[in-house]
């Protein structure tokens, strides 16, 4: 999950790295460590905010269930059902339906059923946990608690 975490960071920075090396006029520079040094007042300020933020986890899970399900999965069924909702556009297709959907009306329907199964399963049962844990998290340790996690103390009361 670490790795991920890693990866998603960078692929999220990316475009205000290249904002910002542009605002600075750096961004058509050769050299990697100059850009490196370019992008740290863009990550420093993240960084800090995930450090003092103590659920920096809860909020991530919360807005991959809410956003991801809508960006990988919703949005591009959504489009390509309105894509091909024409039968011009379905015969004029540069790609037809794989070989194991006979027809574009059973394209369609499995377009539709992972609109349904995502928003269901992803955006609302996922979105339903990870907010749950948030709260339950900020009610149990508070938002800036002095020790992140640790056990309770002993008589403290629980919601």
């Amino acid at each position: 999950m670490l790795i991920h975490q890693f990866i998603t960071f960078g692929f999220a920075c990316t475009p205000l790295y290249f904002v910002w090396e542009k605002v600075v006029r750096m961004h058509d520079t050769k050299s990697i460590f100059l850009r490196a040094l370019t992008r740290l007042p863009v990550v420093i300020p993240i960084w800090f905010f995930a450090i003092i933020f103590p659920f920096f986890g809860p909020i991530n899970s919360a807005v991959g269930a809410l956003l991801v399900s809508f960006t990988v999965y919703i949005i591009p069924a959504l489009a390509h059902m309105l894509t091909y909702r024409s039968a011009s556009a379905r015969q004029n297709a540069a790609e037809k339906p794989p070989f194991f959907l006979p027809s574009w009306t059973a394209m369609y329907a499995v377009n539709a059923f992972v609109v349904v199964w995502i928003f269901v399963l992803g955006f609302g049962l996922g979105g339903w946990a990870s907010l749950t844990n948030f709260i339950k998290q900020v009610d149990t340790f508070g938002l800036f608690a002095k020790c992140y996690q640790c056990p309770p103390p002993v008589g403290a009361k629980h919601h």
